[in-house]
């Protein structure tokens, strides 16, 4: 198959280089010219574990390349991706549409005979409806059917999601497009993928609710983790004990300072917006917004209880900026808003992350950055664990004694236990989970 990807970033990118990594001729588009002047030149503009090498091999092999001229790329593909992006709309929390029907209007001048156009940029449902009506109106002899193909990519894990996943939704309104769909993902069917076709609109929202479900879910666990904390249960063993019934699962119930990133936050709030004007109010997804971002500044608040007093002129050093670990994205990550309640409260930053660092510039500001998690932690009043990087699940805590002017260690990943870190002369505070001190203080309150 001949196939177009409208749109290099994070979704077109990976798309484009595991179509070809099947076989396929793929060509990316861009309007950015230096964005593909970089990928012609073998750099990648995001950091995704196995991209680079994904890239260079299919690049190589001349089944993958990239370009800013659209008509050309369109007119000899048979199946067009849109892959653009729909971020939220600044002031009332929509996707913003603009980058797709720009997209749209594009592709149904440059089309040449029958051409699948394929959406696969995250949108609310009725935008196929919409990018067929301005696509027929751009082009009305164009031979195009319009598809929802809905991505399901976890950042840090994408190329394997690709290559593996649970189900391939593909929704159609024209049955002309099943076959071309179903070719360009032969090589996942026959290794069993499930191939799920449904309507266009039932495409569009699986995808929402699947991310506000997974977001409702560690919003669920968080809120748990501080009953934990007051009760002085143990939150990691809560979430082991429903997650191992069947029916639950164990997946996306790990505590911690809230979900961030470029699916969850955007699409928990496009989805809100769209209950709303269908009448259909989604009174879950609207209090899970409402509560993560109320923990994130919380997260803030509880650090500076864990020091104990004012964290004015105190250096409190920050590991892991990210929204996760494995990626490079800052999008709506936590650690944005609780550097920013520790700055409020007149603390001084220094932060580390071993591939954030970059992109934080441009969403967080008067900050120091460090060259390692020792750097940051090197005089630090407080260290925070924020994102847990494989390269801080071992760290050298007698080490760390040594060189911060005062030992307090905050865990929000509940990376390490309080037996690992207290003997080495530190406080120690995580999430969800009793302190000494706290069961002692609960042993007192029930015996009196």
């Amino acid at each position: 198959m001949r196939i177009a990807v409208i749109g290099s970033g994070y979704v077109g990118l990976v798309s484009g280089a595991c179509f070809a990594d099947f076989g396929h001729t793929v060509v990316c588009v861009d309007l950015n010219e230096q964005k593909i002047a970089a990928l012609n030149n073998g750099e990648i503009p995001i950091f995704e574990p196995g991209l680079d090498q994904l890239v260079a091999a299919n690049a190589a092999a001349g089944r993958l390349s990239f370009t800013t001229e659209l008509d050309s790329a369109v007119a000899n593909a048979n199946v067009v991706f849109i892959a653009v992006g729909t971020p939220s709309r600044r002031g009332d929390g929509h996707a913003d549409l603009s980058y797709v029907y720009a997209a749209a209007a594009s592709i149904a001048k440059a089309v040449f005979g029958f051409t699948v156009v394929v959406t696969k940029s995250t949108v609310p449902v009725g935008t196929g409806d919409e990018v067929a009506r301005i696509m027929r109106e751009t082009n009305p002899s164009a031979e195009i059917v319009v598809v929802s193909n809905p991505e399901f990519l976890r950042e840090g894990a994408a190329i394997e999601d690709f290559k593996r996943p649970d189900r391939i939704v593909i929704g159609i309104e024209d049955e002309s497009a099943r076959e071309p769909m179903t070719e360009v993902y032969r090589p996942l069917y026959l290794n069993q993928a499930p191939l799920m076709f449904t309507g266009r609109r039932t495409a569009e929202l699986i995808k929402y609710a699947a991310n506000a479900f997974l977001a409702m879910k560690i919003t669920f666990i968080n809120e748990v983790s501080d009953l934990c904390e007051n009760t002085g249960a143990n939150v990691q063993d809560v979430a082991r004990g429903i997650g191992l019934d069947n029916r639950i699962g164990g997946k996306f119930l790990n505590a911690g300072p809230g979900y961030g990133g470029s699916c969850f936050p955007k699409d928990t709030l496009a989805m809100m917006k769209i209950g709303q004007d269908y009448g259909a109010p989604l009174r879950l997804v609207e209090a899970t917004v409402a509560i993560n971002d109320q923990r994130k500044r919380a997260m803030g608040r509880k650090i500076i209880t864990a020091y104990g007093s004012d964290v004015r002129g105190k250096t409190i050093g920050i590991l892991g900026l990210t929204f996760k670990p494995n990626t490079d994205d800052m999008r709506d990550a936590p650690s944005i808003a609780i550097i920013q309640t520790l700055v409020d409260a007149g603390a001084i930053i220094k932060a580390y992350d071993p591939e954030g660092m970059e992109a934080s510039k441009s969403v967080i500001s008067g900050i120091q950055y460090a060259s390692s998690a020792y750097d940051a932690a090197t005089g630090a009043d407080c260290l925070v664990l924020v994102t847990e990087w494989n390269a801080f699940r071992s760290l050298d805590f007698a080490h760390l004694k040594s060189i911060m002017r005062n030992p307090c260690f905050v865990d929000l990943r509940n990376v390490y236990r309080d037996k690992e870190v207290e003997p080495h002369g530190f406080t120690y505070t995580s999430i969800g989970r009793p302190s000494r001190a706290g069961l002692e203080e609960l042993g007192s309150a029930a015996a009196e």
